[in-house]
């Protein structure tokens, strides 16, 4: 059993398009997603970051912000994206556009 004061070492990552952010935090054992996030005191950097909207995750698997942290986690807050890929690889083969695949070309949208 691990001591009642033991503390976890874990990182809180956010990134936009124009920079990111990595902050080291310590938490006592048994601390959740959303109190590193508040330990990181990201939301005060970015201010218009809503924890009750924003997904959040660790190690790219989304989570709750009650998760429970382990030594080493790294905690990311997710950004929506600005177009679905789906949609785009859709449009792309819709427009006959040929993309380089491999070594080679591949002309999309034709059988």
């Amino acid at each position: 059993m691990a001591a009642a004061n033991a503390m976890i070492r874990v990182e809180v990552a956010y990134a936009r398009p124009n920079q990111h952010v990595i902050i080291p935090v310590e938490m006592p054992e048994g601390a959740t997603l959303e109190q590193a996030i508040l330990q990181s005191r990201l939301l005060e950097q970015f201010p218009d970051l809503d924890l009750k909207t924003t997904k959040v995750g660790v190690f790219g698997k989304l989570g709750k912000l009650s998760t429970l942290l382990r030594a080493g986690d790294r905690v990311e807050i997710y950004r929506p994206l600005i177009a679905d890929p789906k949609v785009v690889r859709q449009q792309r083969a819709a427009e006959g556009k040929r993309i380089r695949k491999g070594g080679g070309t591949v002309e999309l949208g034709r059988s």
